[in-house]
């Protein structure tokens, strides 16, 4: 039994000899049918057939899901749309382009991983469900064209310039994911659609920030206010240290290296993506100590809920609107305050100013060449800064200019 039937001189496959065929290999039944074994026993249908003028495989399915019988009534519904002019592998394909929506949420989990923070991935999917969704959400890609685009951005385009300004980069990001997976051929969201757009206004904004004259005041207010004791001791920290919010509320005990009085943030921690080291100085050193007799678990400051869960950006925002603070500076506006401070109080060089704040400095030839991250001119620096943050109202801080070489 060779599993081939005999008419008019043809052999053809039958049900029983597909169901044995085990060795590897490609077994044909004519007019373009053939049944595929792999190594491993798994059988699957294949129609060779030609293009316009070109030989193409299209899988027609798994056996024994798709029979002996099924698998032949397909390979005729191809063969009589090539014969009226219809190409059966590009219909197949565009069976398979997905919707905006799923493209999006594609385009998300893969950008996933490079977002360190929930807010960002959050912001991302929301304003898309927002604006984009209601619009093309459940629109094949391929058929997303520049009106459909400038429907969505319109609208905000001059009013709100950032929201626009976001949207469109989430936009372009997913059309620029379908062009790497061939489900769009041009992506309709770049610059063809610049001409159709009016002039944006300006949507440069700064960080509120205090003076920093007004910051040893302000660290005292928040160290009176009656938030948690490990809420105020990590806004307290992020001030004296200069750093980002989420580096500081996701720090580790294992990060710290307080014989070295340094902190090193790991690189999947930063926004740069490159570990950063911190010098820490007396008052942020004093700070840490207070801070393990309360924490009992991994993070340097906990949520006060779980001992294991991070404070919100939001829970230090908060600390600001108790002690009035929250119209005059946010968060991440200290990390101004001390930037101005060092321009005008220290003789710091540039480089070590914005590697403090962990700023890319320089080219990436000067990167490459560069040998060190002037910690100990930071930790300098950082002293002054915890000199100055720390001051009582009696107290006179003079800033001396310091030997910079």
């Amino acid at each position: 039994m060779c599993g081939y039937e005999c008419g008019y001189g043809v052999a053809k496959l039958t049900a029983a000899g597909v169901r044995r065929a085990l060795v590897p290999g490609r077994y044909g039944d004519g007019d373009t049918l053939y049944l595929n074994v792999t190594p491993s026993g798994t059988r699957s249908w294949i129609q060779r057939i030609v293009i316009d003028g070109r030989r193409h495989d299209i899988g027609l399915g798994a056996y024994p899901l798709i029979s002996l019988a099924h698998a032949r009534e397909r390979a005729i519904e191809n063969r009589l749309a090539i014969a009226n002019g219809r190409n059966p592998l590009a219909e197949k394909r565009r069976m398979r382009i997905p919707t905006f929506r799923k493209a999006a949420e594609a385009t998300f989990q893969a950008n996933l991983p490079r977002w360190r923070d929930g807010k960002t991935a959050k912001n991302w999917m929301q304003g898309m469900e927002k604006r984009a969704f209601p619009v093309i959400g459940e629109m094949r890609v391929d058929r997303i064209g520049r009106e459909d685009v400038l429907r969505i951005l319109k609208p905000v385009w001059t009013t709100h310039p950032e929201v626009a300004r976001k949207l469109r980069q989430r936009i372009r990001a997913t059309l620029q994911w379908c062009q790497a997976h061939g489900h769009v051929e041009q992506n309709v969201a770049g610059d063809s659609i610049n001409g159709a757009l009016p002039v944006m206004p300006s949507i440069r904004k700064h960080h509120r920030s205090l003076p920093y004259a007004a910051v040893p005041a302000a660290l005292r207010d928040i160290r009176g206010c009656g938030a948690s004791d490990s809420s105020k001791l990590c806004l307290e920290f992020l001030l004296l240290t200069a750093t980002r919010s989420g580096e500081v509320r996701g720090a580790l005990w294992e990060e710290f290296d307080l014989d070295q009085k340094q902190w090193r943030i790991a690189a999947e921690r930063t926004k740069a993506n490159a570990s950063h080291a911190v010098p820490l100085s007396r008052p942020a050193m004093d700070l840490l100590e207070r801070a393990r007799v309360l924490a009992k678990g991994p993070l340097a400051f906990p949520s006060p809920r779980s001992v294991h869960k991070p404070l919100s950006d939001m829970t230090l925002m908060k600390i600001l609107h108790t002690v009035g603070l929250a119209d005059r500076t946010t968060v991440h506006g200290f990390r101004s305050s001390f930037r101005t401070w060092a321009s005008e109080q220290t003789d710091a060089d540039h480089a070590v100013m914005e590697l403090c704040l962990s700023h890319t400095v320089g080219s990436a030839v000067e990167r490459a060449y560069a040998r060190t991250d002037l910690l100990e001119k930071r930790r300098v620096l950082m002293e002054q800064w915890g000199v100055h943050c720390t001051a009582t109202p009696e107290q006179t801080v003079e800033h001396e200019a310091m030997p910079w070489l």
